[in-house]
């Protein structure tokens, strides 16, 4: 198996722990953004295994060192793939919601949030998006296990 795939798998459960246990004892908006964060992480593993793939299929010669670029690089060269396309522009979300400033609403309490302005709208983070979001890295993990091993994940 894919060694960066094994990783991921290891980060999705940290950041299961983080969701499922930190954020029922500390509801802050730190450990929100901490799990964005391991989030983007999962993310950035499971496009290193795809680029790993590539590379070893000849498609590529090097690897981008740029997270960013290896996602744009990952969508030409899979850009008939529409799930694939799919969660990386989910990615690219995420890389915003990091990038840009944010601010707290209800800290300590069961709908803590953090808020995101973006360009034609705001963005609001809680524990239920969270778990959403988990649920999509989740599923691109296995995605990607298909597509890269050939076959299903084995738990």
């Amino acid at each position: 198996m894919n060694d960066y795939l094994l990783e991921a798998r290891e980060e999705l459960k940290r950041l299961e722990h983080i969701i499922y246990v930190s954020l029922k004892y500390t509801r802050t908006t730190d450990v929100i953004i901490n799990a964005l964060t391991r989030l983007l992480s999962v993310f950035d593993l499971i496009i290193e295994a795809y680029l790993e793939d590539a590379k070893g299929k000849g498609l590529i010669s090097a690897l981008p060192k740029s997270p960013a670029f290896r996602g744009t690089k990952l969508s030409g060269l899979y850009s008939e793939d529409k799930e694939l396309q799919h969660y990386l522009y989910f990615y690219s979300f995420l890389r915003t919601l990091l990038k840009l400033p944010h601010q707290k609403r209800e800290e300590y309490r069961r709908h803590v949030t953090v808020i995101v302005d973006l360009d034609k709208c705001t963005a609001g983070v809680d524990i239920d998006c969270l778990t959403n979001y988990e649920k999509v890295v989740h599923d691109f993990l296995l995605y990607a296990y298909w597509q890269i091993e050939g076959k299903k994940e084995e738990d």
